[in-house]
């Protein structure tokens, strides 16, 4: 097949996203495709006469190193050619349109909001993952949570803030600060003091015009993939220090993750599972997602949120998931495209 492996764009993700999709666009290749990695924000930049030409030229396997900074990107917005507004560069619907199907190595906003996958949808170019209603509901935390809720699924009490009611005092403490549509955890904090609270709004704006401030739940952070309907493994993330922010998502040796769980007591595995399907049901997603949960010292599991685009780097949480539930990496890259075709036809 044709695949164009989309990754970059223009969210605090940006980073990455490109490592994620050079490692895709390796597999697939490995696994007999002819794969173009594509920034969506810089689009393709080089020449052609037919869209087609592209996938039979040479290809850079290079992967970028994820900082541990979020990227500059007024930096990235500087760079690049075309002095215009658009958050897609030149001729990617050209290029995607050419392709047999458009892999999706994109996370955050322009990526996993929805709002890519409809102009697609109305392109008609076929893409991997969940729809764009899906994505957009589990992009909005909040909408994300009444949708999780009325399913039976424990969320955390939360509540909107913006900067009309920055200067009210925590609606509770400890509090867990965050961007109401943003992932990696940028823009995150835990606030257990007024002053804390007021630093965490202040980060916060930062990166969002609203945030959610959620009740703090104290347990064990564990995380759920689901392909295809079916949820994969158990793994659990402990942090050598802090919590599960940017640095210690992305940078060797941060993070201690876990799996298979061996400490992992008896009904949480299943009761585990059952919470990631029942999410995947709730908010309409299809072909492969990642879902965030706490479990408390009562053995009761809380959902933080779901990941649509969930990272696809090697040492990324899904990847070893399927690995300990016997699937490679390219493997799991070929189920992705796969469920994504069946979704299409």
């Amino acid at each position: 097949m044709d695949i164009i492996v989309l990754c970059g764009g223009l969210s605090m993700e940006r980073d990455v996203s490109l490592k994620s999709g050079a490692m895709i666009a390796r597999a697939l290749r490995e696994n007999g495709h002819r794969a173009v990695l594509v920034d969506s924000f810089f689009g393709y930049t080089g020449s052609y006469q037919d869209p087609k030409e592209i996938f039979e030229r040479p290809v850079d396997d290079r992967a970028a190193e994820i900082s541990a900074d979020v990227p500059d990107l007024q930096a990235v917005m500087a760079s690049r050619r075309q002095a215009n507004s658009n958050r897609v560069g030149d001729n990617l619907i050209d290029v995607c349109r050419a392709a047999d199907m458009v892999f999706l190595g994109l996370h955050g906003a322009d990526g996993e909001d929805g709002r890519l996958q409809a102009m697609f949808d109305i392109a008609g170019i076929k893409y991997t993952g969940s729809g764009h209603l899906a994505s957009a509901c589990a992009m909005d935390k909040e909408t994300a949570k009444r949708l999780m809720a009325a399913a039976g699924v424990r969320v955390a009490r939360g509540v909107i803030v913006d900067r009309a009611r920055a200067h009210a005092p925590a609606p509770f403490l400890p509090c867990v600060v965050k961007p109401r549509s943003g992932g990696s955890s940028v823009g995150t904090s835990i606030a257990r003091t007024e002053q804390e609270y007021a630093d965490a709004l202040a980060l916060g704006f930062s990166y969002a015009t609203e945030l959610l401030v959620e009740e703090y739940i104290r347990g064990r952070e564990i995380d759920v993939g689901v392909l295809a309907g079916e949820a994969l493994p158990p793994i659990e993330i402990r942090p050598k220090s802090g919590f599960f922010d940017y640095k210690n998502k992305y940078q060797d040796g941060a993070t201690d993750e876990i799996c298979p769980i061996p400490d992992l007591p008896e009904g949480w595995d299943g009761a585990l599972r059952d919470a990631a399907v029942r999410v995947w049901e709730a908010l309409g997603l299809e072909v492969y997602a990642r879902m965030d949960f706490i479990v408390d010292e009562n053995s009761r599991v809380w959902c933080l949120e779901a990941n649509t685009l969930p990272g696809m780097t090697p040492a990324s949480l899904l990847p070893k998931e399927a690995r300990v539930a016997g699937m490679s990496y390219n493997e799991l890259c070929e189920t992705i495209i796969s469920e994504s075709l069946r979704r299409f036809n």
